[in-house]
């Protein structure tokens, strides 16, 4: 029978994929208080930006005033004390004991200034770093403890890009490489560039997690949207490629048809990826074959077959 053939011959090839991705913000965190008490003051402004250091919240701290003005009262009287026993011991009115004595008791006191002044500090929240803040669950006057969640602030002004890559693909990616997306609801092309790589292929999906951080700040993103990621690798000079049509699959794996010597010689193949009209031969072919593309249900192993067109 007559058949149709393709000449095989090594051709660049540009391979392309696209998966899934999430935007996330450079930074964010949830706000707690380090302590429990009354919040007597709230300055969360939902939906809006907030400096590092901002006070967002203030926790009612009169009890722990008036034990440091206590501290104090006593500090005064200690130091007075430590004072006069100085000037004792200089003309030897007492002994180095006692004077050690009203010596500790100064930095005693001291120390427990020091200790009221941190609880007093942690009554006061500030914002981490600048941000913008999200929607509050409590409010003013509410009873928090370290547990409860203030609200939570994320730092938009810089964006990045996480994303998989499947195992066969992570010796492509590169740190500082650059890649596009989209947005779900957008057909617009965002860039991001590789910043790092997990340090390890994830088990279960057999991928490897990329962070890339976005170049140019677009008001539409926001964090935990979905991305669409292309992702364009080198192309390979010395691809082979044949027409989809003529590959047969088999139960295990998949075979051609050569033509060699005006006979039918079925070869097994290892393909790669494909496009919309060709698939890519990774072992069993070379430059040079002749492979089989039409009546390829009607050809046996072995049969006499004839040359009708070669297909480009």
């Amino acid at each position: 029978m007559r058949v149709d053939v393709y000449l095989v011959k090594e051709a660049p090839f540009a391979e392309n994929i696209e998966v899934p991705g999430s935007i996330l913000a450079n930074e964010v965190v949830e706000i707690h208080p380090e302590v429990s008490g009354r919040i007597v003051q709230l300055n969360v402004a939902e939906g809006k930006f907030v400096s590092q250091g901002a006070v967002l919240a203030k926790l009612y701290d009169g009890d722990l005033r008036a034990q440091l003005n206590k501290l104090n009262i006593q500090l005064a009287l200690a130091q007075k004390t430590e004072e006069r026993q100085a000037q004792l011991l200089k003309i030897q009115g007492i002994s180095q004991q006692d004077y050690d004595i009203s010596l500790l008791q100064v930095n005693s006191l001291r120390a427990d200034i020091g200790i009221i002044q941190t609880s007093i500090s942690k009554t006061v929240v500030r914002a981490p770093f600048s941000g913008k803040i999200g929607l509050r669950s409590i409010s003013n006057g509410a009873y928090v403890t370290p547990s409860t969640v203030i609200a939570v602030i994320n730092q938009v002004s810089q964006l990045k890009l996480d994303f998989t890559v499947p195992e066969k693909y992570a010796d492509k990616i590169k740190t500082g490489q650059t890649v596009s997306f989209r947005l779900e609801n957008g057909d617009e092309r965002l860039a991001a560039k590789v910043i790092a790589t997990e340090s390890n292929i994830t088990e279960n999906t057999r991928s490897l997690m990329v962070r890339a951080l976005i170049t140019l700040k677009n008001e539409n993103l926001l964090p935990g949207a979905f991305a669409r990621v292309q992702l364009d690798f080198d192309p390979d000079p010395h691809a082979i490629m044949i027409p989809t049509q003529a590959v047969l699959p088999q139960a295990r794996g998949k075979k051609v048809i050569l033509f060699k010597n005006g006979n039918a010689t079925f070869t097994d193949i290892t393909t790669g990826v494909r496009d919309s009209a060709r698939v890519q031969v990774l072992q069993g072919l070379k430059a040079g074959d002749t492979v089989v593309v039409t009546g390829l249900l009607s050809v046996r192993p072995d049969t006499k077959i004839q040359l009708g067109k070669v297909v480009q």
